[in-house]
């Protein structure tokens, strides 16, 4: 891989859900040195810290958890976003998925400056395919996807300027879906890869039909990796633990085809809670995994001890 210029942008959000930890996320990540991991590639890295939440007068909503807070956060991500792009590769280390009504909208208005589409994979257990109409929950970290592609309901955050059209998007390793997600998602062009998919036909397949569309499209592509996209077994420090995930091998996979394709022009980082994790295990893969993804072979990657 040819090195890049990666500009880490901390984002410890933690308003997306009621279960708390993840503002643990973005130290998390450089105490297993991923910053060092990086350089280690020949890759040069810059450390922008963290990012605060923008202030609003935004009132407490009677359902939505935290909805001032979030739209403080999509703010400020959204500009610390748009200016790393400007500077480098944006990092974004998190934080729950909510970062992402923040970061993928900064990065599809960036690559508008840029004169070219903006492409979205998703890898995680769920699809965030609600709006603030339909969440049950009130979480909203299960709505990002449907912010960014333009769907209605986001009335108290910021209009969207480039929304990613849904045949732009592509998710892999779905399998927690709700059904008001499900009944929307049907009637999307989206790539979807369930998990029967995966097991069936293997991961490889959408994955590969997915980047040769980014290509013949002249698309930048932004990833964002959710720790419950792997199964709860090698990757517990996550508060929506789905079982069935993406094993060791096939998330390594993943990660060593989308370097092959050298498409990838930002990358998010989200879910991990560090309060829920066992000796940094979660916090190393997810670093092992970027690796992966920034060009580590197979044959040097480090042995880990957790005992």
């Amino acid at each position: 891989m040819t090195p890049k210029s990666f500009f880490l942008v901390g984002a410890p959000v933690d308003s997306g859900k009621d279960r708390k930890g993840c503002i643990m996320g973005p130290d998390a990540y450089r105490t297993a040195r991923l910053a060092e991991t990086l350089v280690d590639l020949g890759h040069t890295v810059t450390d922008l810290g963290n990012v605060t939440a923008d202030r609003n007068d935004l009132p407490d909503h009677d359902h939505l958890i935290a909805l001032p807070q979030t739209v403080g956060w999509t703010t400020a991500l959204h500009r610390a976003g748009r200016d790393a792009a400007k500077r480098g590769m944006p990092l974004f280390l998190g934080g729950d998925h909510a970062l992402a009504l923040g970061t993928v909208p900064a990065m599809a208005d960036h690559a508008a400056d840029e004169g070219r589409p903006l492409f979205v994979l998703w890898l995680d257990a769920h699809s965030d395919f609600h709006t603030p109409l339909t969440t049950t929950s009130g979480n909203l970290h299960g709505t990002p996807a449907a912010y960014f592609t333009g769907q209605s309901g986001f009335d108290a955050f910021p209009p969207i300027q480039t929304p990613v059209p849904t045949e732009q998007v592509c998710m892999i390793g779905l399998r927690s879906v709700d059904p008001a997600e499900h009944a929307a998602l049907a009637k999307t062009d989206m790539l979807l890869a369930d998990m029967r998919a995966i097991d069936e036909g293997g991961i490889r397949a959408p994955l590969v039909e997915f980047l040769d569309k980014v290509r013949a499209a002249n698309g930048m592509l932004h990833v964002s990796l959710d720790v419950d996209f792997l199964d709860p077994d090698i990757a517990p420090a996550v508060g929506t633990t789905v079982p069935g995930g993406a094993t060791l091998r096939e998330a390594h996979l993943v990660m060593e085809m989308l370097c092959d394709s050298d498409l990838v022009t930002s990358l998010d980082l989200v879910e991990l809670n560090p309060f829920l994790d066992d000796r940094g295990r979660t916090a190393s893969l997810m670093v092992d995994l970027t690796a992966s993804l920034m060009g580590r072979r197979v044959f040097d990657r480090p042995t880990r001890p957790f005992a």
